[in-house]
């Protein structure tokens, strides 16, 4: 094999699929990256068995061929390379010649034979989203995946088609995070029962919609995968959390008495200025809602305490509400800066956050028993 690249390009391409790449070393390797020619095209592909990653580059390539090179150590060779072409060359079948100008390095392959077969296309359950629509979801919802691996269920983004929309949840446990993405075009009968993409298919979809901003993508699933496509160049194969979602919508209250209205930066930065005196593990704060203004308080036992008073537009009966200042703050960082509306029954009653101007989103924190 012999070809030779740009090595900004080729770094650039490393660098995306490394994410990739199996950092618990469950077995030797996924710690390789598959690179390989394919007509007058380069392919690099990572996997971790979960997530797979394949990009195809233009490269002069002058002879064909195949190998496995340890995907970070190729990733560190090139990050300090200078920006030239770099000529790749394999004359027997474990030894990889680079140079670039008068740098020459001789690096250790492995066989391509041992590396994992992977799909990444299923045409036939395609439909297309807009890389804007799929940031869009990841940042309103992301903030509410669960980290707690003993639910593993709770561990990505469920994505559903309902009545033509297509509908994103995160879950934790106490808070959730809804956005509804009217736009959507096209039926796929696995998105009308619903499927779970976890978190680090999350991130990768996060880093194609990045590359390719003003795009869409191709998107097809079946009953353990979803693939992705950007411009036949990007593709993506996420393995999906093979377990039943819980019911969110129990979660929603029907209907909520009490509401106010608050400036969303207002609120936000005095969340964050009583935060610094809560309690490290827990993060509790108090909303003591009263007619007209809102006091947001908290008590240290070893540091003190701290008050902040908001005005609000509110004449229900007063009500005090403990949360995870945490929880409230990632949930208002998500929401532009406009004006917020908080919803409630009573002090132990779920408590849906909406933005004036964001109807298609819908966040609900669980109260803290303080």
């Amino acid at each position: 094999m012999k070809l030779t690249i740009q090595s900004q390009i080729l770094r650039d391409a490393i660098n995306k699929v490394l994410s990739v790449v199996d950092k618990k070393n469950s077995r030797p390797i996924l710690t390789n990256c598959l690179i390989r020619t394919a007509g007058q095209k380069l392919e690099l592909i990572a996997t971790d068995l979960e997530v797979s990653a394949k990009i195809l580059l233009n490269a002069q390539i002058e002879k064909e061929g195949s190998f496995c090179i340890n995907s970070k150590n190729i990733a560190d060779i090139l990050r300090e390379l200078p920006n030239d072409d770099v000529v790749l060359n394999v004359e027997n079948n474990n030894l990889l010649n680079l140079n670039c100008k008068n740098i020459s390095y001789s690096l250790l392959i492995t066989s391509a034979d041992e590396f994992p077969q992977l799909s990444f296309q299923n045409s036939s359950s395609e439909f297309r989203l807009k890389t804007k629509q799929i940031a869009h979801i990841i940042n309103k919802t992301s903030h509410a995946i669960s980290t707690d691996e003993t639910r593993l269920y709770l561990n990505g983004i469920y994505l559903q088609l309902t009545d033509s929309k297509l509908r994103a949840v995160a879950i934790d446990g106490h808070r959730l995070a809804l956005l509804d993405t009217h736009e959507f075009i096209g039926e796929n009968k696995f998105l009308v029962d619903g499927v779970i993409v976890p978190r680090k298919g999350i991130s990768e979809l996060k880093k194609i919609a990045d590359t390719y901003p003003e795009d869409d993508v191709a998107i097809s699933l079946d009953d353990s995968f979803m693939f992705v496509n950007a411009r036949n160049e990007y593709y993506l194969s996420i393995r999906l959390i093979a377990r039943e979602y819980p019911k969110y919508q129990t979660v929603i209250p029907s209907k909520t008495t009490n509401r106010f209205h608050i400036d969303r930066n207002a609120v936000l930065n005095a969340v964050k200025r009583i935060k610094i005196l809560s309690n490290e593990k827990t993060n509790g704060i108090k909303l003591n809602i009263q007619p007209g203004e809102l006091v947001i308080s908290t008590n240290h036992p070893a540091l003190g305490q701290a008050t902040e008073t908001l005005p609000i537009s509110y004449d229900g009966k007063a009500t005090e509400i403990g949360f995870n200042a945490k929880y409230l703050i990632e949930n208002l960082q998500v929401l532009n800066e406009t004006d917020v509306t908080f919803e409630f029954n009573n002090e132990l009653s779920p408590v849906v956050v909406k933005a004036d101007d964001l109807p298609e989103f819908l966040g609900i924190i669980m109260p803290l028993k303080l």
